[in-house]
């Protein structure tokens, strides 16, 4: 169920040029040769590599104010539109109150918003990139509507049942530990709602495959050197999406962590891929009993 853009031979190079930069964009790490050692850590427990969060917190603050170039300029628009596929997904559910996990500078939490719902509550480790985030919604006037805070997926301040949805477009790959992120979302998930997450998955497709892993191993650092104008302690490490569990292995994840109905939807050779997954049980409803605003969780 791939869903591939019709595409002429030159429009093919074009897209996977691309595509590439969006995924470096997403995936690039600061390697400092002083404290790199204090920074990184391997944690094989959940079979891939992951970082401290004030590591992750300190990357995505030095390349917040050239995030969006590189993002949407750089990737001729492919990104906005799986953000918007999302959206129309969502739509589907009629959510009233959406939490945006990882919502860096706002984009997925602004596309949402044509869904006209009671309010949107972005959370973000980076304060630079919320900032950024901020400034962006109080251009196109929705602070009636959006609400950005820090705030950390994996440990999450609101009560059960507080949202109606849980979106996350590329940011659940940067959970410390996974498990714990999804196990709090499905938590703070009402009963009768859904969770939609946008990720970066691997090609299945022998072509896109080969194209991808020869542009991940030696195009990617290049045009991220190139791109940065950061010094060169600046250095693409592709193993985040390499080792992040897509497809069904994610959706086997999901259910772990006590969803269910989940499903995925390949985007653009297999490039991201779109999932859904619900939290009910035997007494599942539609409305809510709890609306307002969520208050803080009793400590």
């Amino acid at each position: 169920m791939i869903q591939a853009l019709p595409c002429t031979p030159p429009q093919v190079w074009r897209w996977i040029y691309s595509l590439l930069c969006v995924y470096w964009v997403n995936n690039r790490v600061t390697i400092d040769a002083g404290s790199s050692a204090e920074s990184v850590e391997n944690n094989r427990s959940s079979g891939r590599t992951t970082y401290r969060k004030a590591y992750v917190q300190s990357i995505f603050d030095s390349i917040a104010g050239r995030y969006d170039l590189l993002n949407h300029t750089l990737s001729s628009g492919i990104d906005i539109l799986w953000r918007r596929r999302l959206v129309r997904m969502l739509a589907d559910v009629h959510p009233r109150r959406i939490l945006d996990l990882a919502t860096g500078t706002a984009d997925l939490a602004i596309e949402t918003a044509r869904l006209n719902p009671e309010y949107i509550l972005g959370i973000d480790i980076s304060d630079r990139m919320l900032d950024i985030g901020r400034q962006k919604i109080i251009r196109r006037g929705l602070q009636s509507t959006i609400t950005l805070e820090h705030g950390d997926a994996e440990n999450l301040r609101f009560p059960d049942d507080s949202f109606d949805a849980v979106i996350a477009g590329f940011g659940v790959r940067n959970f410390e530990t996974l498990e714990r992120g999804l196990r709090e979302s499905f938590r703070v998930l009402r009963t009768g709602g859904s969770a939609f997450i946008l990720e970066f998955s691997t090609p299945r497709n022998a072509a896109a495959g080969f194209f991808y892993r020869m542009y991940s191993r030696y195009g990617i650092p290049l045009i991220g050197g190139a791109i940065s104008q950061h010094r060169p302690a600046y250095e693409y490490l592709p193993s985040t999406v390499a080792e992040f569990p897509d497809g069904e292995a994610f959706c086997s994840i999901l259910r772990n962590a006590g969803f269910t109905g989940t499903a995925y939807y390949p985007q653009t050779f297999g490039i991201a891929t779109i999932y859904r997954a619900r939290k009910e049980n035997e007494n599942s409803h539609e409305g809510s009993d709890n609306p307002g605003r969520p208050q803080p969780r009793p400590r």
